[in-house]
């Protein structure tokens, strides 16, 4: 058995990958042809699901100490990424019911906790009953009531829009028990519907959906349904607080799903590219093509090394998972939503076709990514908790002293260190405001000066690429002071309008640049000794670091030809050798001999 977390992890996926087996080949578990009629009919992936319980999938982000298997939550995020690139409605379904556990996880009981992996462990869901048809993000305006009673609580109202309400036995339900209005008033209960009256719950119709289309989307509806007190989660009145920071956690893990439709739908356009012939070599030697394929794979690698930071700090950092969380869901799915039109423009028309005996995945992976950018937080409701917490993050990243940076070097390390081991995640460290902390950007000048110390110990060609991506770096990383300027200008300008106007929004946009941009040096500097090749590469760092500064210069580049032929050369070796497109470059199960007429 490997050792080291990064090698343990690698031949768990590889396990997976294994029992799995390759999508193009039929005669697999999740097969795409399946996965495609699934979703054609809109039917709920009952075998796929019950398959990936019995190899036991979802118990590597359940605590061990109850009967789970997790020891780091960031092993069931990547294990996801495997199923998702599969087939995302089988991946959110598990992932739901992952989420809601995270609930009790937080604040319930031991007793809760053994009960509920207990029965996951037999294959009962779980769901999240979070959101009502009136008030979508607004938790504290939900009406659906708990009125307390003799042993227990009476619960009256509606969820909508919920995963796997109807397919799931239990529903962890945000319910308000205060009678004035505030944070304080809304509590947690577990609903086991087998064990309500018959005539106090209806399961409401499961939507059509245009993405996951097989995906169970309903909700619940009670009427003076009755729980028993064991079923309160926590301490009565904490809801809002279990509730956000559940959503935390989420909103780290849920970038799995976007990352993992982008791995799919780059790895089709290149089986196409690779192959096509046109104007007598193929589409990927097209330079226009090549560089379109190349800042795919850079796009998705951003993503990637945003997302590595985010899952590790819900261990290593939970102090600070309201900013990362928030930064990571924010811009994995807005990123990668553009990268797919960038694909979509290379592979060409068969983008279209929804039955085609290879590509027709791809038309579903474009459809089902669009879930990532609402699922448990928007856009809006994202960029509004980082322009919350802006001024104390603007704030200590332009002023802060060496102590704080040393410290903030000290668990980047970790926190971008793929072979660092993480501490046991703690949920009592978890804050709904990470106080002005953000280890990625506090510690940027450390990290600067490890990427510059590796250039210059690098052969010519690839000093001459850390070395401007070091340049790169340090201009993105200085937009933080020029932030703090325009913050402080607008809030003088508009004044209490300053909060929730939409400049706020858009300094908040470019912070996440910022992180961004810090996560792709990190990355690179405290995990480049544990890499396989042909990672780490300064030109993919590079070409990273320039797709962040075209969003706020869309027409300058900082790389050239020969920077897109080396990333080329990455990317066409990751896809021969058939490795997951990450920088953990996970084996996939062996592909099967295609056939000329499918590709």
């Amino acid at each position: 058995m490997a050792t080291t977390p990064k090698a343990r992890l690698t031949e768990l996926a590889a396990d997976l990958e294994k029992y799995l087996g390759d999508p193009d080949d039929p005669g697999s578990r999740i097969p795409f042809t399946r996965v495609l009629d699934h979703d054609e009919h809109e039917e709920y992936p009952y075998g796929f699901v019950s398959q990936l319980r019995r190899w036991g999938v979802h118990e590597y982000s359940l605590p061990a100490e109850q009967g789970g298997r997790a020891g780091n939550v960031e092993t069931g995020f990547n294990l996801m990424r495997l199923v998702a690139r599969r087939d995302s409605t089988t991946a959110t379904a598990l992932v739901i019911t992952n989420l809601s556990f995270m609930t009790v996880w937080i604040a319930g009981s031991d007793e809760q906790k053994r009960t509920l992996i207990a029965h996951m462990k037999r294959g009962g869901g779980l769901s999240w009953g979070l959101s009502e048809r009136a008030h979508g993000s607004d938790l504290i305006a939900n009406e659906m009531r708990a009125e307390r009673v003799a042993g227990g609580w009476l619960l009256t109202g509606e969820k909508w829009l919920i995963g796997n309400a109807t397919v799931a036995d239990t529903m962890v339900v945000h319910a308000r028990t205060g009678e004035r209005n505030g944070p304080g008033a809304y509590s947690i209960f577990l609903v086991d519907k087998w064990s309500l009256d018959a005539d106090t719950v209806e399961e409401l119709p499961v939507e059509k959906l245009h993405g996951l289309r097989a995906l169970d989307l309903s909700g619940l509806r009670l009427k003076g349904a009755f729980v028993p007190d064991s079923a309160l989660v926590g301490a009565e009145g904490q809801g809002l607080e279990i509730a956000l920071k559940s959503t935390q956690v989420a909103r780290a893990v849920i970038s799995s799903l976007a990352l993992s439709s982008v791995d799919t739908a780059l790895r089709l356009t290149l089986d196409f590219t690779e192959r096509r012939v046109l104007f007598g070599g193929t589409v990927s030697d097209v330079p226009y093509s090549r560089r379109q394929l190349v800042e795919a794979f850079a796009d998705l690698m951003v993503a990637d090394a945003v997302s590595l930071g985010a899952v590790r700090a819900i261990q290593a950092a939970p102090e600070q998972l309201s900013v990362w969380s928030s930064v990571a869901k924010y811009l994995a799915p807005t990123l990668l939503e553009k990268t797919m039109s960038q694909l979509n423009v290379v592979i060409g028309a068969r983008y279209f076709l929804r039955a085609h005996p290879h590509y027709g995945p791809y038309q579903k992976m474009l459809r089902d990514l669009l879930v990532a950018n609402i699922a448990d937080g928007n856009t809006v409701v994202n960029l509004r908790n980082l322009g919350q917490q802006l001024d104390g993050l603007l704030g200590r990243a332009t002023t802060a002293d060496d102590e704080v940076r040393a410290a903030a070097a000290e668990r980047a390390a970790v926190l971008f260190g793929m072979d660092r081991e993480l501490p046991v995640y703690d949920p009592s460290r978890q804050e709904l405001f990470s106080r002005g902390l953000d280890d990625a950007v506090l510690a940027a000048p450390d990290a600067l000066r490890r990427l510059r110390a590796l250039a210059e110990d690098a052969k010519s060609a690839e000093r001459d690429r850390l070395l401007r991506a070091a340049d790169v770096a340090e201009e993105l990383l200085g937009r933080a002071g020029t932030l703090a300027g325009r913050a402080t200008a607008l809030k003088a300008e508009l004044g209490r309008a300053y909060a929730q106007s939409a400049e706020l929004f858009d300094l908040a946009k470019e912070y996440c640049l910022v992180h961004a941009a810090a996560a792709c040096v990190h990355t690179y500097v405290h995990s480049h000794d544990v890499l396989d090749d042909p990672l780490p590469s300064g030109a993919v760092l590079l070409l990273q670091l320039e797709r962040l500064r075209k969003q706020l210069y869309p027409h300058e580049f900082v790389t050239d030809q020969a920077v897109v032929d080396e990333v080329m050369q990455v990317l066409r070796h990751l896809h021969r050798e058939n490795r997951l497109f990450s920088h953990w470059q996970f084996p996939l199960a062996e592909r099967t001999d295609l056939s000329a007429a499918a590709l």
